[in-house]
């Protein structure tokens, strides 16, 4: 299992275009990716799950992988938080 905890730091928080650029950047791994917040967990692969979470700018997620290739996930999906300027 690999993890690993961000600040949101997007005006917006993750609303529908950050979210569709990182459930498709999930999505090319094998590994379960889920994405944590408030006590609840969803599958970072699923756009619906993700914005049901409704991430506010302030809020600490984190992103969890299980798998064959779960830390490629989680080097991937950092590199798409931080370039998107969505948390760091």
């Amino acid at each position: 299992m690999a993890e690993k905890t961000f600040t949101i730091i997007d005006e917006t928080g993750i609303h529908a275009r950050p979210a569709t650029v990182l459930v498709q950047a999930a999505s090319k791994f094998e590994a379960e990716v889920n994405l944590e917040y408030k006590g609840r967990s969803v599958n970072l692969k699923s756009i619906m799950g993700v914005m049901s979470l409704g991430i506010p700018k302030g809020a600490e997620i984190k992103i969890v992988s299980t798998g064959t290739d779960e830390n490629e996930a989680i080097a991937a999906l950092s590199e798409v938080i931080t370039k998107q300027n969505l948390g760091e």
